[in-house]
């Protein structure tokens, strides 16, 4: 048997601390002094080259014409997309139906609107009267395969603007069925069950157990598909209706201040987008009361800090 003096001093003896060195990544510096040497000679650029302009870009900045496309673009994009929520709400739950009418009705709609490109339906929507009788151009509505009981002219009906509202509209509402109805997937089968055990019926579930849940779901990327609504107005110009683009290319034509323009209409755009960054931010933030801590920063993260990602969307 070994001597116990002679385990003790082995026993005692501490092992040296760990020595943690740093990796050192000389890439990233090289790389963060390439990214800082570009950004300072593109500001360079910006502010100390005369061909800028500012002064012509502070001139238009807030000009009347330019406002008033500004509002003209809020307005479209707030009716276009409140539009759109309300069909995407319908065909999501036209698509979840037991109906088989109603969900391939549901499914045609959103194949034939999404696969087809947003200018184009615009155009449609803005020519749509070629479609019926010259020369007065008379839609005829009544029953179906009956007597027609009003006659209205296509031409009136379907001014600029409610042709670029159509078009704008029908193609927001494909893409947000899609996004009420995964927000819908997302609750829990057994939600529904209990409500309906409680004898509340389909529709009744839908209002008042199933949405208020998926909102939490649908929010997120209903934000995202604000703002790629605010930026697809921009297509309304080809047909001739007054929004930023239109207004900022029938000014540059006259003074020939095309890219000083180009910057007045995308400054707008970015207050404008900004604006919507915001209030999504505070309206995630209220809706999302319910999670827990962790994902409550995780939310808060993706906001404010940069390069973390877009957050969950269903994109084009």
């Amino acid at each position: 048997m070994a001597d116990q003096s002679q385990l003790t001093p082995v026993a005692s003896e501490r092992p040296q601390d760990i020595r943690a060195v740093p990796v050192r990544r000389p890439g990233r510096w090289i790389a963060a002094f390439i990214v800082l040497a570009c950004s300072a000679s593109f500001v360079r650029f910006l502010i100390a080259d005369s061909a800028m302009q500012w002064h012509v870009i502070g001139q238009y900045l807030f000009d009347s014409q330019v406002l008033n496309a500004v509002v003209r673009v809020f307005y479209l994009t707030v009716l276009s997309m409140l539009i759109g929520v309300i069909l995407g709400v319908i065909l999501a739950v036209m698509r979840l139906s037991p109906n088989p009418i109603l969900k391939a009705a549901s499914w045609l709609y959103i194949f034939f609107f999404r696969g087809t490109p947003l200018l184009v339906q615009i155009v449609f929507w803005y020519n749509i009267s070629a479609l019926f009788p010259a020369p007065h151009h008379l839609i005829d509505i009544g029953i179906p395969f009956g007597p027609a009981l009003i006659h209205p002219n296509a031409n009136v009906i379907i001014t600029v603007f409610v042709a670029a509202l159509a078009g704008l509209s029908f193609n927001e509402g494909a893409y947000m069925a899609e996004i009420v109805r995964a927000g819908i997937i997302s609750v829990p089968e057994g939600q529904t069950e209990a409500a309906a055990s409680l004898g509340m019926g389909r529709m009744q579930i839908m209002r008042r157990i199933v949405l208020p849940q998926a909102m939490r779901v649908i929010l997120p990327p209903t934000g995202n598909e604000l703002i790629s609504m605010l930026k697809n107005t921009s297509l309304a110009s080809v047909i001739g209706y007054a929004e930023i683009v239109y207004v900022t290319s029938d000014i540059s034509a006259v003074n020939y201040k095309v890219i000083q323009l180009l910057i007045v209409g995308s400054i707008w755009y970015l207050a404008l987008t900004s604006v919507a960054y915001v209030g999504q931010y505070f309206l995630e933030r209220r809706v999302g009361q319910g999670f827990s801590r962790a994902q409550q920063i995780t939310i808060k993260d993706r906001w404010l800090s940069l390069g973390r990602g877009r957050g969950g969307t269903l994109g084009r």
